[in-house]
């Protein structure tokens, strides 16, 4: 039985982030947020996402937008939960798990457990202004 291979370049990023956003949109959770809530421009945002993601995977500074900003957007017009967060991050992870397996795969899903983890606590504290 053959290994799968590690996220080694952009292009495995992209195929992976094409993956996982086929697997977003048809989600019952969180698909309306990406199709209905803030319909995306996906020939727009595919690259974006992708730079974030080679940014902090393959360590080569190509995102320099602020990622919380957008969310935080998103989270005005609809309030973001922990079972959101849950459900990117479950099809974050069964993602890689198809598709890659190795130390980079292994520090996406560790990074991404850490990125929803800080957004749902800071979309928490937007939510309550007394914190």
């Amino acid at each position: 039985m053959a290994t799968k291979k590690d996220i080694e370049t952009r292009e495995d990023i992209e195929k992976f982030i094409l993956s996982f956003y086929e697997k977003v949109i048809k989600d019952e959770s969180i698909g309306i947020i990406f199709t209905k809530i803030v319909p995306l421009n996906w020939e727009h945002h595919i690259p974006l996402i992708t730079d974030f993601w080679e940014t902090i995977l393959l360590d080569n500074p190509v995102y320099k937008k602020n990622a919380m900003e957008v969310h935080y957007s998103i989270d005005r017009i609809f309030p973001l939960q922990p079972k959101h967060f849950a459900a990117w991050l479950h099809l974050f992870n069964i993602t890689i798990d198809s598709m890659y397996e190795g130390k980079v795969s292994e520090l996406a899903k560790k990074r991404a457990a850490g990125i929803a983890g800080l957004m749902q606590h800071k979309m928490n504290n937007n939510h309550n202004p007394h914190l």
